[in-house]
C-alpha cells in the first residue's frame, strides 16, 4: 500500500432492533479507535450534559438529526468515515424500526459487510430476522453478529451460545454465506476495539480486528467485462482533431489495450488502441476504475451504451423481473409508466404485474394483497420502451440494479435487483 489513498476501502451497515445500541457501538468503535477530534468529542459531551445522561452518550456521534437525540432512535442512515493503519472504512448507520426499512436498505445498497445487533437478554427478533433477509437480498458478503450488552447478562457464555445456535439456524435458511459472532458491551467496549478481560471463554477477534481483516468484496475485477459508457470525449480542436474517447466508471471486470470488444447494443466489434485514466495512459485498468477508452474503429457509441468482451455478452431483454423495495408513500400503480435508470442508460417503463410481496417479518410471500406501498419489498415485472443491457443481481449488483422514477415529479419511487424468475417459496423462519 502506497499511503492512504492506496489503503483497501471496506463498506458496512449496522442494523439492529431499537435500542440494541447501534449508534453506540460505533460511536465506541470511533471512540476507542482515536477516529474523533477533540472538537467532536466536545460537542457529543455538552450535547449529552443538556440531555441529562450519564456520562458520554457515544451514540450522539452518529444520531445527528435533533429528532434522534429526543426520540433516542435512529430515523435517517447516517455515514462515517475512519481509518485504521490497515484499511478506510464507511459506515452506515442504519434504522431499526420496520417504518425505516427503505432507509435501511438504501444504507446496505453499497455495503460489502452488515454489522446485525442483538440484545443479549432478549436473543433473535422478528427485526433481527427482516435484517437478515435484507443483508441476504442484497447480497452482502459478511454477516457480523454483534451479540450486543453481554454486561447486562453477566457477561455468561450460556446467552452467547445460545444465541450463536438459534441464528446459525436462520443463516442457513437464507443462504447467508460469511456468518461471523462476537460477544460485545458497545457501552463499555468490549471486544469492540479492546479484547475483554471480563469474557476469557471467547477467544475470538474484537470487531475492529474482524473488519480489518475480512475480505474486501472480491471478486469484481474477475466479473465479465462490463462498461456502461458515460460520456463521449471530443474535444474537437486543433490539438485533439481527431480525439474520441468513451468515459466511464468499469462495473465489473478489467480490460487491456489490444482487447476485442464488443458494443451494445449494435452488437459493434473493435479493439481496444488506448485507455486513459486521467492525464496518463494505461495498459489496463479493472473494476471499480473511472477511466476513458478509445477503440481502433470510428464506431457509433453514446451515453447508455455498453462495451463488453467478445464472448460475455449480458442479457438483453425489455421484459424484467425484480425484487423492488418501494420508498415512495405513492403505492406502486400497475400499468403506470416510470422512469426506468439502469447503470448510464434510461428509459421508459411499464409496471406489468406485482407476482407477491414479502412480509418483511415472517419473511412469507403476500399474494392475496398485491398493493405495494412504501418500504414494502416486492416482486415485480416490468417492460422498458427499449431492451436493458444487464445482469442478475447474484451476479453483478451494478449491472444487476435499477432505479425507478415517477415520470410526474422526477422523485425516485423504487429500488430494484433484476432477478429474471424468483421461486414463489416461503422461508418459515
Amino acid at each position: 500500500m502506497n499511503g492512504y489513498l492506496d489503503m483497501e476501502l471496506l463498506r458496512f451497515t449496522t442494523a439492529g432492533s431499537v435500542d440494541d445500541g447501534k449508534s453506540t457501538l460505533i460511536g465506541r468503535l470511533l471512540y476507542d479507535s482515536k477516529s474523533i477530534f477533540e472538537d467532536q468529542l466536545e460537542a457529543v459531551r455538552a450535547a449529552s450534559e443538556r440531555l441529562g445522561g450519564d456520562g458520554i452518550n457515544l451514540a450522539l456521534l452518529t444520531d445527528g438529526l435533533r429528532a434522534e437525540r429526543e426520540q433516542g432512535i435512529t430515523i435517517d442512515v447516517a455515514y462515517r468515515y475512519f481509518a485504521t493503519p490497515k484499511r478506510k472504512f464507511i459506515i452506515a448507520d442504519t434504522p431499526g424500526h420496520i417504518e425505516y426499512t427503505r432507509n435501511m436498505v438504501t444504507g446496505a445498497s453499497t455495503a460489502d459487510a452488515a454489522v446485525i445487533l442483538v440484545d443479549a437478554r432478549n436473543g433473535i427478533t422478528e427485526q433481527t430476522k427482516r435484517h437478515s433477509y435484507v443483508a441476504s437480498l442484497l447480497r452482502l458478503d459478511h454477516v457480523i453478529l454483534a451479540i450486543n450488552k453481554m454486561d447486562m447478562v453477566d457477561f455468561t457464555e450460556d446467552a452467547f451460545v445460545r444465541i450463536r445456535a438459534e441464528y446459525a439456524g436462520i443463516a442457513a435458511k437464507l443462504g447467508l454465506r460469511n456468518v461471523h459472532y462476537i460477544p460485545v458491551s458497545a457501552r463499555d467496549g468490549d471486544n469492540v476495539v479492546n479484547r475483554s478481560d471480563r469474557m476469557p471463554w471467547y477467544s475470538g477477534p474484537t470487531l475492529l480486528h474482524l473488519l480489518e481483516n475480512i475480505p474486501v468484496r472480491e471478486g469484481i475485477g474477475a466479473l465479465p467485462l462490463r462498461f456502461p459508457v458515460q460520456y463521449v470525449i471530443r474535444p474537437q480542436n486543433d490539438r485533439f482533431h481527431d480525439y474520441r474517447a468513451y468515459a466511464g466508471r468499469l462495473a465489473g471486470g478489467g480490460i487491456r489495450v489490444g482487447d476485442r470488444v464488443v458494443v451494445l447494443p449494435s452488437f459493434t466489434e473493435s479493439t481496444v488502441a488506448a485507455i486513459d485514466g486521467g492525464d496518463r495512459s494505461l495498459d489496463a485498468a479493472f473494476a471499480p476504475q473511472s477511466v476513458s477508452i478509445r477503440l481502433t474503429d470510428d464506431v457509433d457509441v453514446s451515453r447508455g451504451d455498453m462495451i463488453v468482451q467478445k464472448g460475455s455478452i449480458p442479457r438483453i431483454g425489455a421484459d424484467i423481473s425484480l425484487l423492488v423495495c418501494w420508498l415512495n408513500h405513492r403505492p406502486v400503480s400497475v400499468g403506470a409508466k416510470y422512469i426506468i435508470r439502469h447503470a448510464t442508460d434510461e428509459v421508459f417503463g411499464i409496471v406489468r404485474d406485482v407476482y407477491f410481496k414479502v412480509n418483511i417479518n415472517t419473511l412469507e410471500n403476500i399474494t392475496d394483497d398485491k398493493t405495494v406501498r412504501m418500504n414494502d419489498i416486492a416482486h415485480i415485472r416490468i417492460k422498458t420502451s427499449r431492451p436493458l443491457k444487464h445482469d442478475l443481481y447474484a451476479e453483478n449488483r451494478t449491472t444487476g440494479s435499477l432505479v425507478l422514477i415517477s415520470e410526474a415529479t422526477l422523485e425516485t419511487v423504487g429500488a430494484g435487483m433484476i432477478v429474471e424468475s424468483l421461486e414463489e417459496q416461503t422461508y418459515s423462519i
